[in-house]
C-alpha cells in the first residue's frame, strides 16, 4: 500500500493506493497548529488509514510501502526539510526526523500545489500535458508533462515498462515553476502582500477577496458572487477581478509552457459553474481583440477539477513510490 496525505491549514486528508491503483481508503483530520502538532496530525492519518486498512483485510493490516506528504511551503527538491509554512506555523521542520523516523517507512515530501497538479494528472487521464491552477487563499501552479493513463495502476505499468510516459511535474531550474501568483498584471491594481500592486493573487485569492469585501462571513467569495448577482457595486468588482486575474493565469501558463489543458482545483473551484462561466467569458473577451489569442482556443482549454477530486492525497502517493518506478522528474 502507498499512502498519501494532503496537509492543508484546516484538514488533512489521507488515502491508502492499492497495488492495482485503486483507493481503499480515506480518511480526514482536523490539522493542528505549529509543528508538533502537524506532526501529530500526520502521524494520526496515517494510523487512521492503517485501521481502515486493518478492517478491510479483516483485522490485518496490510504493509504500507511509503508515505508521501503534500504540504505548503518550500522544500527543496529531494529534502525533507519543509520551510515557511506560515499557514500551519512552521517555520522550519524536519519531516524526516519526526515522521520517517517514527513510522519506519520510506517518507517523501512535496510542495501540496504540485502534489495536486500531479493527483490531477492521474484523475483526468488522457494523454497531453496539464496546467493545475490551485484558487484558494493564494494562487499557484503545477505544470504536468508527459502521458498521463487513466488510472494509477496504468502509470504505474507504464513506468514499469521502462517507457517516458507517466505524468512528470515540471519545476524549473530552481523550483519555482508555476509560481504565477505574484505576477503584476495590473500596475495600477490593488496592493498584494508581497509589495506590487495588481498580482494575480490580489486580484483573485482568497484571502485578498475576503480582505477587500471586508464584510462578516463564513465563505466571503461565495459571499460575494451572491451579491454579485444582486447587483452589489463592489462585488460586482471583486467578482470581475477574479475573472480576470484566474484568465490572466490561464493565458500565462499556456503563453510559456503551451499547456494543453489548464485544469482548475483549489478552494473557490467549489463555485462551479459561476467561477467558470466568468473565466471562460473574459478569456474569450480578451481574444476578440487577437487573433492570435483566437488561435488558442484559450477558454475551451479550461476544466474544472471535480468538487471533492482527492488530487492532492493521490499526487502524494504517486510522488512517494519511486520503488515501482513511478517518479515526479526535475
Amino acid at each position: 500500500m502507498r499512502v498519501g496525505l494532503d496537509v492543508g491549514g484546516s484538514k488533512t486528508e489521507g488515502v491508502a493506493v492499492a497495488p492495482d491503483g485503486s483507493i481503499v481508503a480515506r480518511v480526514r483530520r482536523a490539522t493542528g497548529w505549529g509543528p508538533d502538532a502537524v506532526v501529530e496530525t500526520i502521524l494520526g492519518v496515517v494510523a487512521d488509514l492503517g485501521a481502515e486498512l486493518g478492517a478491510e483485510a479483516s483485522g490485518a493490516a496490510p504493509q504500507i510501502a511509503s508515505v508521501g506528504i503534500g504540504i505548503p511551503g518550500q522544500i527543496a527538491p529531494g529534502s525533507l526539510w519543509v520551510e515557511h509554512a506560515v499557514n500551519l506555523g512552521i517555520e522550519s521542520l524536519d519531516v524526516g526526523d519526526t515522521v520517517a523516523s517514527t513510522l519506519g517507512v520510506q517518507v517523501y515530501v512535496d510542495n501540496d500545489v504540485r502534489a495536486a497538479a500531479l493527483g490531477a494528472a492521474v484523475l483526468r487521464g488522457g494523454s497531453g500535458s496539464i496546467g493545475y491552477l490551485n484558487l484558494g487563499t493564494g494562487i499557484a501552479a503545477g505544470i504536468v508533462t508527459g502521458f498521463v493513463t487513466g488510472s494509477l495502476a496504468g502509470s504505474i505499468a507504464a513506468a514499469g515498462s521502462g517507457r517516458e510516459t507517466v505524468p512528470a511535474v515540471w519545476r524549473g531550474s530552481r523550483g519555482a515553476a508555476g509560481e504565477v501568483g505574484h505576477i503584476s498584471v495590473d500596475p495600477a491594481g490593488p496592493m498584494c502582500r508581497c509589495g506590487q500592486r495588481g498580482c494575480i493573487e490580489a486580484l483573485a485569492g482568497g484571502a485578498a477577496l475576503a480582505e477587500r469585501w471586508g464584510r462578516p462571513g463564513t465563505h466571503p467569495v461565495g459571499d460575494i458572487f451572491d451579491a454579485a448577482e444582486s447587483g452589489d457595486p463592489l462585488a460586482l468588482t471583486l467578482r470581475g477581478e477574479l475573472a480576470r486575474g484566474v484568465a490572466a493565469a490561464v493565458r500565462i501558463l499556456v503563453l510559456t509552457t503551451d499547456v494543453e489543458t489548464v485544469v482548475l482545483g483549489g478552494g473557490l473551484t467549489a463555485l462551479g459553474a459561476r467561477l467558470h462561466d466568468d473565466v471562460r467569458r473574459e478569456l474569450e473577451a480578451v481574444a476578440e481583440a487577437s487573433v492570435f489569442l483566437r488561435s488558442l482556443a484559450l477558454a475551451d482549454r479550461v476544466e474544472l477539477l471535480p468538487p471533492g477530486s482527492p488530487a492532492a492525497a493521490l499526487g502524494a502517493a504517486l510522488s512517494g513510490a519511486p520503488e515501482e518506478g513511478v517518479l515526479i522528474h526535475g
